[in-house]
C-alpha cells in the first residue's frame, strides 16, 4: 500500500527538519529477465529512467524496503532478493529538485525471483519495461551505469561492494 509524500517517514521528517540536510536511508532493485535485461521505470517526478527504489519506512526492513518499491512502481512481486551493495558517504549527498537535501545511503538489491504482470504506468511511474544494457533509453540516472557494474564485479567476487 502507498503512502502519500507527506505521510511517509521522509516527508514528516522533512516537514520537522525545514532546511537542514537529512539522511535518506532506501533501497535500489536490480530485476532482470531470462533475456538478460533489465527492468527500468520512467519516474514521474522527474522523467529520468532509474531502477526501482525509494525510501525505507519505519517498520520495516531494508529488503522489505526494495520488496516493497518494486511492487509500488512495477506491479510486480519481488519474491527473493539479495544485497549486493551499500551506497553511503558524503559523496552521497544530493539535493533533489524540490531544494531539499539528503545524504542518501542506499542498499542495492538483485531480485533473484519475482512474479506478476508488469504495469507500464503506476502514481509513481510514466512507463516502464525491459531494455538491454547496451540499448537504454534517456535521460537515464547515473545511478544505472554504476550499480550494474557493482553488480558485475559482485557476481564476479561474491563479496559485499562498499562505497
Amino acid at each position: 500500500m502507498s503512502v502519500s509524500w507527506a505521510e511517509s517517514y521522509v516527508g514528516q521528517l522533512r516537514a520537522l527538519a525545514g532546511d537542514r540536510t537529512l539522511m535518506f536511508v532506501g533501497a535500489r532493485a536490480v530485476l532482470r529477465d531470462r533475456r538478460g535485461r533489465v527492468l527500468l521505470i520512467q519516474r514521474s517526478d522527474n522523467g529520468h529512467w532509474s531502477m526501482p527504489a525509494g525510501a525505507m519506512e519505519l517498520g520495516e526492513s531494508i529488503a522489505d524496503c526494495a520488496v516493497r518499491e518494486v511492487r509500488e512502481e512495477t506491479g510486480l512481486r519481488a519474491l527473493r532478493v539479495s544485497a549486493f551493495a551499500l551506497y553511503t558517504g558524503p559523496d552521497r549527498t544530493h539535493t533533489n529538485m524540490y531544494g531539499h537535501t539528503y545524504q542518501v545511503f542506499t542498499a542495492a538489491f538483485q531480485v533473484d525471483e519475482w512474479d506478476g504482470e508488469l504495469l507500464r504506468i503506476t502514481d509513481e511511474t510514466t512507463d516502464a519495461g525491459f531494455f538491454h544494457p547496451n540499448a537504454f533509453p534517456a535521460p537515464l540516472s547515473p545511478s544505472v551505469v554504476e550499480t550494474l557494474a557493482d553488480l558485475a564485479v559482485f557476481e564476479q567476487t561474491d563479496r559485499l561492494i562498499l562505497k
